[in-house]
């Protein structure tokens, strides 16, 4: 039996269409499994909220993921399935997104009656650390990162945009400027209303507001790494040491294949044995 050009051509289309098809499909359920493992575990339920780059569609264009309101329905309606007296565990990897999806998400969780408890792998920028001040619990990597939620106005933070004004004076800048500065004042004063709203119930007053000015006030870039130690010293219920299914649950979520991979090492674990000592 003898194939045509076409044929052959054809036949090559489809697989190279189906193969990534299956693949996904593969995946997908290693996470339920393993999602379903942890709730059993904590006796919980578990929500994922993760954002990396994957290699979606026909020609495999990985696209970039962040906080946005499509996330905040499907996060509101997990909750709502939640009865009030089962905890949730939210494992979060974000670099941040928008305010109205993060704030739905943050106020969400804190009105859930059970335990909130937050895993952060690797780090939860901006919007993500909005979140994680809403959990009861916060539990990172020894080496994960929260970090600022001071608001951004386009590529400028909004406390920048407030100094340049009072450096220059209202008179020297123009009405596009004064109104960017106008409009900055209400984002910093509505984040920080909502930060407070976050944290108050879980320090003091006077700390609430001393931790809210720290994260709020853009004293640092926005993209400053906030790190467990620094977190702990302000007085937010933060922890270390994740479960191990955390980490193979971000396995299941991989990033684009590259022709010459950046970082590579065996990935299996080494012990302290003769074999694996330098050679004298």
């Amino acid at each position: 039996m003898t194939f045509s050009f076409f044929e052959v051509f054809w036949i090559l289309f489809i697989l190279i269409t189906l193969v990534p098809m299956f693949r996904q499909r593969n995946i997908n359920a290693a996470r339920l499994r393993l999602i379903r493992e942890i709730e059993k575990k904590r006796g919980s339920r578990v929500i994922t909220l993760i954002h990396r780059q994957e290699l979606i569609s026909l020609f495999g264009i990985p696209l970039t993921r962040y906080i946005n309101v499509e996330d905040s329905e499907q996060i509101l309606r997990a909750i709502r399935l939640t009865p009030p007296e089962l905890q949730i565990d939210l494992v979060l990897h974000t670099p941040g997104g928008l305010v109205l999806a993060s704030e739905q998400i943050s106020r969400a969780l804190l009105k859930h009656p059970a335990k909130v408890t937050v895993h952060v792998p690797h780090f939860a920028m901006s919007g993500g650390t909005m979140i994680s001040l809403a959990a009861d619990e916060i539990i990172m990597d020894e080496n994960a990162v929260l970090g600022p939620v001071d608001p951004q106005l386009g590529n400028y933070p909004a406390a920048s945009i407030l100094e340049a004004v009072r450096q220059k004076g209202k008179e020297r800048v123009r009405d596009q400027t004064l109104i960017l500065a106008d409009i900055a004042s209400k984002a910093l004063l509505q984040v920080e209303a909502f930060v407070f709203y976050l944290i108050a119930g879980k320090m003091d007053v006077d700390n609430a507001r001393e931790v809210t000015r720290t994260l709020t006030s853009g004293q640092w870039t926005h993209d400053f790494p906030i790190t467990s130690e620094r977190l702990q010293d302000l007085g937010l219920p933060v922890t270390t040491g994740l479960m191990r299914e955390i980490y193979r649950l971000m396995e299941l979520y991989p990033q684009p294949g590259q022709r010459r991979p950046s970082v590579q090492f065996i990935p299996v674990p080494y012990h302290n044995r003769e074999e694996d000592q330098p050679e004298k």
